[in-house]
């Protein structure tokens, strides 16, 4: 980046330089949502550069997890802290998410545009097909790791219900969660014991043998006032924006909106990005308005074909709720402002989350309660991500969907005779490129994307 960063002090012979040049190598390698991020990160961190051993990788991890917000974002601020304290951290949070902000915009005007043109409209069709079997792809996977017993599996089925059939509002669902598993681990409990579901095996490299060392680094150790100074900075980055939109614009500007509740995401939303979705699909299509279900897996279409956060689908989310809102600006402009702000509340806490907590983080190795907490948190996704599954089947494959309530339940009906067998057709082939010949995210969204387009070619 500059000079300033080149000769910057180089803690256990890692200069600044070098670890901005490797933080943006991984941002631009960080596609296929938060799993394979953090396998990335893994495999140049632990074992390409062995920076860092790889307990001290996972432990990051378990730390992030019991965070709201990008997990993987996170974890790459917590490692360029714990290598180069604020600078460390500030280099590796924005590169992180840099190259997928300025993607997911770039698409964003090309799909407020030219979206119901018939080239783009057609690859998005074939899009919204492969975005349902990835994101079935993710309840297995989550699944295997997190559904260890019967106990975690009534709770990933307690929390799909919960969701799918009474609405429930997620972070109420993941409060549950954790307080269910926080008593079992207090109690004992053999079913709420073991891992965070993110690994296992032996590990790859030992703290003693990376270029960190085993010991905490001086500038990682507990420092109360600065954790404090730096942490109450970025509370006032992130909240005095949104207070003054309130003051200026009030409550009911969608820019306004806009703030106020991607910055309760960022509080409430727990176990990932596809929990994360969940949640935004619920209150972005249902409460708000600001698109429609077929957009929101156009929107997670874009997220998973660039790199970056899976997160970034939000900024979409924000982009169109301020197009088609805004009053008083071009429609282009606003869409831009209100990506631009989605992006500021979601992304700005985590550095907040971080820096006040990671230097504190050891005194949490080896608390069973929070573990406990963690996997049971992490079981009740399986069942969220599931709804979100279903929720992208119903609204993606039938023409005409009916909301029911009664008797306490509040659920999407699809109406059957408006089933496109297209999509469908289409859908179960890329379920079974994905579960039966293990094919990977880009190739699986590019073949889906041509046969799209080639479909509507053909259909005219």
């Amino acid at each position: 980046m500059t000079a300033a960063l080149a000769s910057a002090p180089a803690p256990h012979g890692i200069s600044l330089g070098e670890a901005t040049r490797v933080w943006a190598r991984i941002a631009l390698l960080s596609f296929g949502g938060p799993a394979g991020q953090i396998a990335v990160m893994h495999r140049i961190l632990v074992e390409e550069k062995r920076w860092i051993g790889d307990a001290r990788f996972l432990h990051a991890l378990n730390f992030c997890m019991l965070l709201p917000g990008p997990e993987a974002q996170q974890l790459a601020i917590y490692v360029g802290w714990l290598l180069h304290r604020t600078k460390g951290g500030l280099v590796a949070g924005v590169l992180f998410v840099l190259p997928g902000f300025v993607a997911i915009m770039a698409l964003s005007w090309l799909y407020a545009l030219y979206g119901s043109v018939g080239a783009v409209a057609a690859i998005f069709f074939g899009l919204k097909a492969a975005v349902l079997a990835i994101v079935l792809d993710a309840v297995r996977r989550i699944g295997s790791r997190a559904l260890r017993n019967g106990p975690m599996r009534l709770i990933a089925a307690a929390a799909f219900v919960a969701i799918f059939a009474f609405a429930l509002p997620f972070p109420l669902i993941v409060a549950a969660a954790a307080l269910v598993g926080f008593l079992g681990g207090r109690a004992g409990l053999r079913a709420f014991s073991g891992g965070t579901g993110h690994g296992g095996g032996p590990a790859l490299l030992s703290d003693a043998e990376s270029r960190l060392g085993a010991e905490v680094p001086a500038h990682a150790r507990p420092d109360l006032s600065w954790s404090l100074r730096i942490s109450g900075l970025f509370l006032l980055l992130w909240l005095v924006p949104v207070a003054g939109l309130l003051a200026m614009l009030g409550p009911t500007s969608v820019f306004s909106q806009i703030a106020l509740f991607f910055s309760k995401m960022a509080v409430v939303t727990f176990g990932g990005a596809y929990a994360v979705l969940a949640y935004v699909a619920q209150q972005g299509v249902g409460t708000y308005g600001w698109l429609a279900p077929g957009e929101m897996l156009d929107g997670l279409g874009m997220a998973e074909t660039t790199p970056g956060p899976l997160i970034m689908v939000t900024q979409f989310v924000g982009f169109l709720g301020a197009f088609r809102t805004a009053t008083g600006l071009s429609p282009l402009l606003a869409g831009t402002l209100g990506g631009l702000l989605t992006t500021w509340v979601t992304f700005t806490p985590c550095f907040l989350w971080i820096f006040l907590g990671a230097p504190f983080i050891e005194r949490l190795r080896g608390n069973r309660a929070l573990s406990a907490a963690l996997a049971a948190v992490t079981a009740a996704v399986v069942g969220v991500v599931l709804n979100l599954a279903i929720w992208f089947a119903i609204h993606s494959l039938f023409g005409r969907v009916e909301r029911f309530h009664g008797g306490g339940l509040n659920l999407d009906l699809p109406v059957p005779a408006t089933i496109s067998l297209p999509a469908l057709l289409l859908t179960a082939a890329a379920i079974v490129a994905v579960f039966r010949f293990r094919v990977g995210t880009l190739p699986v969204l590019a073949g889906c994307a041509a046969a799209g387009a080639l479909y509507r070619l053909a259909v005219g």
